[in-house]
């Protein structure tokens, strides 16, 4: 994917429901910062006709320079129902990916990891066993539970667990001042991305062996 005017490129991974409003903010100030943000919210994230959906949400979490991922009380769809939905699984490709990575839970979805755990639900397969109330309005889904686990790296080692940083947030404001933070300063990026990336030709193919292309 050509990337344009060789601005650093964000993902920014969410669901849309309840947030509208935040996206478009956070949306307004990376692009003032300098980036090129890539959010289906605007319809700026790449799609290529000869994709489904989802893969065209996956592709750009492989393109993408930097991850921005929200992690709220809404999970959004999954492709059949009962499958991870694709923010979710947005997520896992990053960590996967080990893509540079900032990420934001919501309150509301600490708040219940904590809670549960104090309950005794403290896995995934402790928590699929607890049926929330139809229409509940706290979470939608106790799978952001997991996706802030994962995105935590709660299943690693304590002193293997590098890139772990999830900012929680309670308010539209909160939020935005994180991103702020974390993306005013361009050069640092750039020059983060520089340091990490330093070999293009061996970041390429490391690329198309993930990705399964041909040489």
């Amino acid at each position: 994917m050509k990337k344009t005017a060789q601005r650093p490129t964000i993902l920014v991974s969410s669901t849309v429901y309840g947030i509208e409003e935040l996206l478009d903010r956070i949306y307004m100030v990376l692009t003032t910062f300098g980036y090129e943000v890539w959010m289906s919210h605007k319809g700026t994230l790449p799609v290529r006709s000869d994709r489904t959906a989802f893969d065209n949400c996956l592709a750009a979490v492989d393109d993408c320079d930097l991850f921005l991922g929200l992690i709220t009380p809404d999970y959004g769809t999954g492709r059949d129902g009962k499958e991870v939905s694709i923010t979710h699984q947005e997520l896992q490709r990053a960590i996967a990916r080990k893509k540079p990575r900032w990420l934001l839970a919501h309150q509301h979805v600490v708040f219940a990891r904590r809670f549960l755990r104090d309950l005794g639900y403290k896995t995934p397969k402790e928590r699929a066993s607890f049926t929330l109330a139809k229409g509940s309005k706290s979470l939608g889904d106790l799978r952001v539970i997991d996706m802030y686990e994962e995105a935590v790296l709660d299943m690693l080692p304590l002193a293997d667990r590098h890139g772990n940083w999830v900012q929680e947030f309670d308010s539209d404001e909160a939020a935005l001042l994180y991103a702020s933070a974390q993306f005013s300063r361009v050069q640092e990026v750039e020059r983060f991305l520089t340091e990490n990336l330093s070999d293009p030709a061996r970041v390429l193919a490391a690329t198309r062996s993930q990705r399964g292309d041909k040489p």
